[in-house]
C-alpha cells in the first residue's frame, strides 16, 4: 500500500510505498520540499541483516541535509558523502531560538542481547519526521569497537529504524574515539614520565630541563606560569625562584600506589586488565602493576559528552586528578602541564557528527560512554544543538544506556545537572522476552537459538516478569517526568502477551503504553508511540533531582541504592570508605555520583532477575572523575575492560576485496 505523509519544514516531503514482511522490495521517493532541494529516487529493498537494508538506501548528501535543516556553508565541515561535523559557532547564532521537546528513551533491565532502545529512538523520529510532519532529531552515542566485535555488535538501531551508512557509524565514524585515545594515553605517558624523571635528577637538573634556555632566552611556558600561581609564587622570571621554590616548582612527588589513570584501548581485550609497566632497562627499575580500560570508559570520554563549550572542556580536562602525592593531595593534569596538548587532540571530537536515518531524518552522533562503568549518554552539545535546530514545537530524542535505573538515572542527576535542560517525557522501553526472563524464563546467552519459552505464548511468564517494567515505571516517576511504555514487538509474540504488557503498563502509572513495528515498518511502525509521546509531552512536568549535592558521599550512594536499585543498604570496604574519606578532604563530596554496576539486574548480581528486594548492595572501591564531574563508586567486582567471548562478531565480519564492501555487521 502507499502512504503519503509531509516531512518536516525543514528536510522534504515523503512518499512511503511500504512492504510487508512477505515482499521482495519497495519504493522509497522523496520529492522537492519546502527548501526545493532536488532528490533522486531511491530504491528501497527488503534484505534480512540490517546491513543490507542500510546499503540499500542511498542516503542524502550530508551538505544537502544540512541546508534542509538550517545550518550555514561555514557551520560544518563535511567528513566524504555522508558525515559532517557541526561547529559549536551554531549555538550562538541561534541562542535566542526556543528550545524544542526533550525526550529520553531508556529501558527495563534488558537481556544481554538489548531490547531495542536504539531502535524504537530512530523509529520514534522517523515517525515524527516523516509521517507526522514534526521537526525532529536523533541524538545517539558513538558505538565502542569493544562490542561492535565482540558479542553485541553495533548501535546504529536496526531493520527500517537505523542510522545510515551503518558501517561508516560503526566503525571509526569522524575519528573521536581515536581522538580520545590518543588524549587519555598522552596524558598516562606523562605521569610514568614524570615520575622516572623526578626520581632520576636533582632538583637543579629537573628545573634546567623543565624550564630550558631557547635561542639564549629563559622562560615559562603559560601553563607553569599558571602552576606557579598555584603554589603561591607569583615570579615570572625563572632566574629568580629559590632553591626551596624551584623544588616546590619542579617536582610533583607523585605516589605511584594512588595513580587512578590508567591507559585505554578501544577493544575487548581482558589480558590487559592487570599489566606489568616499565619492564626495560630504559626505566631504571621503575615497575609497576597498572592496566588498561577500554576507552569508552576514559574521563575524557565522559567530559567530553557532559562539556557545554570548548573553554568549559579545557577547564575539564585541567582539572582530571590522575594520583595524589606523597602528602595525600591531588596531582592533576594541570600540574603535568598537558592541559593544553589534550585540547588540542580534542579540538575537532568537540563537534558533534551529522548524520541520517533510512528516512532521511537528521541524526547527532557524539560520545559514547558506557552506562555501566561510566554515566552511559551522548553529549550535552549534541542535545543543546538539536534543541534549537527543531524549533519550539519539535522534539529531540535521545537514549540512555540500559535499563532506566543504570543510564537514566545518570542522565537525570548527572547530564541534567551540567546542561541545566528539563526532559519531558521519558519513553521506556521493554520487549516480551525481556519480561518473560524476569518472570523466571531461561538464560538468554548471546549467539544461542531462544528456547521454546521466549518463541511460545506465555501469558504467565510475561505477567510475573512485568514487575520489572513496574519497577521501572517507578524509578521513572521519582523524578517527575512522565513516561510512556514503547513495547518493542518482535514475531514470535502473540497479541494476548503485547495487550497484557500495555495493560499492566498503564495500570502502573504510564501515561500510555503502545506497540511499536518500526523494525520490519520504520516511522509507519511508531506513528502511535509519537503521537503518545506528543501528548505526554503536553502534561505537567515536575522534573526534580534525587537526591541534594550538598549530602555527605555514602548518603547519596545509599539514597540510589535503596530508591532506584531498591537495596536493604549497602556496605562500603574499607578502601572504598577511605577513598570516600579522602575525596571529601580534598573538598570533593558535593559531586553527584555515578555508579558503576551491572545492567543485567536491578542489584549487583547479574543473574538475579525481576526486582531482587533484601539485598546489601556491595561497594568494593570508589573513584573521582573530577574533570567529568562526579564521583563513580565501584560495586561489586566490576570490570572497565570487556572481554571477547568464544565467538566473537568478528567471525561474520569481512571485506569484499572488489566492491570494498562491508559484511557481516549488525
Amino acid at each position: 500500500m502507499s502512504i503519503h505523509c509531509e516531512i518536516m519544514p525543514f528536510i522534504t516531503s515523503l512518499h512511503v510505498s511500504v512492504c510487508s514482511l512477505s515482499l521482495k522490495d519497495f519504493k522509497l521517493e522523496l520529492q522537492m520540499g519546502k527548501w526545493q532541494q532536488e532528490i533522486s529516487w531511491l530504491l528501497f529493498v527488503f534484505f534480512s541483516s540490517d546491513i543490507e537494508i542500510s546499503r540499500a538506501q542511498s542516503p542524502k548528501a550530508v551538505d544537502v541535509l544540512a541546508k534542509e535543516i538550517g545550518l550555514l556553508t561555514d557551520e560544518i565541515e563535511i567528513y566524504g558523502q555522508t558525515k559532517a561535523k557541526v561547529r559549536l559557532s551554531l549555538l550562538e547564532r541561534l541562542k535566542d531560538q526556543p528550545d524544542g521537546k526533550y525526550v529520553l528513551v531508556a529501558g527495563i533491565t534488558p537481556t544481554p542481547l538489548g531490547e531495542g532502545k536504539s531502535t524504537v529512538t530512530i523509529g520514534l523520529v522517523q515517525a515524527l519526521t516523516a509521517h507526522l510532519n514534526i521537526n525532529s532529531f536523533a541524538c545517539l552515542r558513538q558505538p565502542s569497537q569493544g562490542p561492535t566485535f565482540g558479542v553485541k555488535g553495533g548501535a546504529a538501531g536496526g531493520g527500517y529504524a537505523q542510522v545510515i551508512p551503518m558501517e561508516e557509524f560503526n566503525l571509526h565514524l569522524t575519528g573521536d574515539i581515536h581522538a580520545i585515545t590518543a588524549a587519555n594515553n598522552l596524558l598516562a605517558a606523562a605521569i610514568d614520565a614524570r615520575i622516572l624523571h623526578e626520581n632520576t635528577q636533582s632538583d637543579k637538573a629537573l628545573y634546567n630541563r623543565l624550564v630550558p634556555v631557547v635561542n639564549g632566552v629563559r622562560e615559562f611556558s603559560a601553563i607553569q606560569l599558571a602552576r606557579l600561581r598555584r603554589l603561591g609564587i607569583n615570579k615570572t622570571d625563572p632566574g629568580t625562584l629559590t632553591e626551596e621554590e624551584i623544588s616546590k616548582f619542579a617536582r610533583l612527588d607523585i605516589d605511584p600506589s594512588t595513580i587512578t589513570w590508567q591507559r585505554v584501548v578501544d577493544t575487548n581485550d581482558r589480558f590487559l586488565r592487570k599489566i606489568t609497566v616499565g619492564q626495560a632497562n630504559t626505566e631504571k627499575g621503575f615497575v609497576r602493576q597498572a592496566q588498561f580500560d577500554i576507552a569508552v570508559a576514559s574521563e575524557i570520554m565522559a567530559i567530553l559528552a557532559l562539556t557545554t563549550s570548548l573553554q568549559d572542556m579545557k577547564e575539564r580536562l585541567g582539572k582530571m586528578v590522575v594520583a595524589n602525592d606523597k602528602k595525600g593531595e591531588p596531582v592533576t593534569a594541570e600540574d603535568l602541564g598537558v592541559t593544553g596538548a589534550l585540547a588540542v587532540l580534542m579540538k575537532d571530537a568537540i563537534k558533534p557528527t551529522l548524520m541520517q536515518t533510512l528516512e532521511g531524518t537528521p541524526v547527532f552522533v557524539h560520545a559514547g560512554p558506557f552506562a555501566n562503568i561510566a554515566h552511559g549518554n551522548s553529549s550535552v552539545l549534541a542535545d543543546k544543538i538539536a534543541l534549537k535546530l527543531v524549533g519550539e514545537k519539535g522534539f529531540v530524542v535521545t537514549e540512555a544506556g540500559f535499563g532506566a535505573d543504570i543510564g537514566m538515572e545518570k542522565f537525570f542527576n548527572i547530564k541534567c545537572r551540567a546542561s541545566g535542560l528539563v526532559p519531558s517525557v521519558v519513553v521506556l522501553v521493554a520487549t516480551v522476552r525481556a519480561l518473560k526472563m524476569h518472570g523466571g524464563g531461561p538464560n538468554v546467552t548471546a549467539g544461542a537459538p531462544l528456547k521454546k519459552e521466549y518463541t511460545e505464548e506465555n501469558l504467565q511468564l510475561v505477567a510475573d516478569g512485568c514487575c520489572n517494567l513496574q519497577k521501572q515505571i517507578q524509578i521513572t516517576q521519582l523524578f517527575g517526568v512522565p513516561v510512556v511504555v514503547a513495547l518493542n514487538v518482535f514475531k514470535t509474540d502473540s497479541p494476548a502477551e503485547v495487550d497484557l504488557v500495555c495493560e499492566i503498563a498503564k495500570q502502573s502509572g504510564a501515561f500510555d503504553a503502545v506497540p511499536c513495528n518500526h523494525w520490519s515498518a520504520g516511522g509507519r511502525g511508531a506513528v502511535k508511540l509519537a503521537q503518545a509521546v506528543e501528548k505526554a509531552a503536553n502534561q505537567k512536568n515536575s522534573f526534580k533531582y534525587l537526591y541534594n549535592l550538598e549530602l555527605p558521599i555514602v548518603e547519596k550512594i545509599r539514597i540510589i541504592a535503596q530508591k532506584v536499585y531498591g537495596a536493604q543498604d549497602i556496605e562500603l570496604s574499607p578502601a572504598a570508605q577511605s577513598q570516600v574519606d579522602r575525596y571529601t578532604r580534598q573538598g570533593f563530596g558535593n559531586l553527584p555520583i555515578c555508579m558503576a554496576k551491572t545492567h543485567l539486574s536491578l542489584s549487583h548480581q547479574p543473574e538475579r532477575k525481576g526486582v531482587p528486594t533484601g539485598f546489601i548492595l556491595p561497594i568494593s572501591d570508589v573513584r573521582a572523575s573530577i574533570g567529568a564531574g562526579f564521583i563513580y563508586p565501584l560495586v561489586g567486582t566490576m570490570s572497565t575492560m570487556p572481554g571477547l567471548p568464544t565467538r566473537p562478531c568478528f567471525y561474520d565480519i569481512d571485506l569484499d576485496p572488489v566492491t570494498e564492501q562491508v559484511k557481516g555487521l549488525f
